[in-house]
Formats: structure tokens, sequence, C-alpha cells
């Protein structure tokens, strides 16, 4: 067990509360209901993951499953822009872009 849950788990019981987080529900948003987006990727980036639950690393790694599908998406939609004949590409008409 990394010594974040540790330390949680004692202070839990020292408190005499159960040995569950039930505190993050009056916090915000969760992990699993946080849209994909750079909000997401900003707390996945600031999260210590030594810290958190085997639970709570679950809802972590699901959420940058997420957020990673969500920026793969992101990049399709880019190259599939970039690809289409037509396009203007930094402010430019292509050459081949005439019918």
């Amino acid at each position: 067990m990394s010594p974040g849950v540790v330390d949680f788990l004692f202070r839990q019981l020292v408190a005499g509360r159960p040995p569950v987080d039930i505190q993050w529900q009056d916090e915000g948003v969760t992990l699993a209901a946080q849209p994909a987006g750079a909000e997401l990727a900003r707390r996945l980036a600031e999260s210590d993951l030594d810290a958190l639950t085997p639970t709570e690393l679950f809802h972590y790694v699901r959420a940058a499953q997420r957020l990673a599908a969500w920026a793969e998406g992101l990049r399709e939609a880019a190259v599939d822009r970039y690809c289409q004949p037509g396009n203007t590409q930094d402010g430019v008409a292509r050459a081949d872009a005439h019918p």
C-alpha cells in the first residue's frame, strides 16, 4: 500500500470514520463525471498517483483512457481536414484546389 493510502486509512481510524473516502462527493465533479478536455487533462496531470486508493486509481485510469480517446478524435478530425482537397492551409489556397 502506498504511503498516501496508509496515511488516509490512519486518519480515518483515528477520527472514528470508516476506511472509505466519501468526502470527495462534496468537492465537485468526480474524475468519472469530468468531461474529456483540458480540465480533465489538468486534473490528471496534477493527481498524486501514490496517494490514490485502488478504487481511485481505477477511476484515474478510466479517465485517462477517455481523455486519450478524445484526443485521438481531435487528431483524426485534423488529419481529415488536412487531407481534404480544396481546403486552404496556412491561409494559402492549394494549387490543386481549383476545379
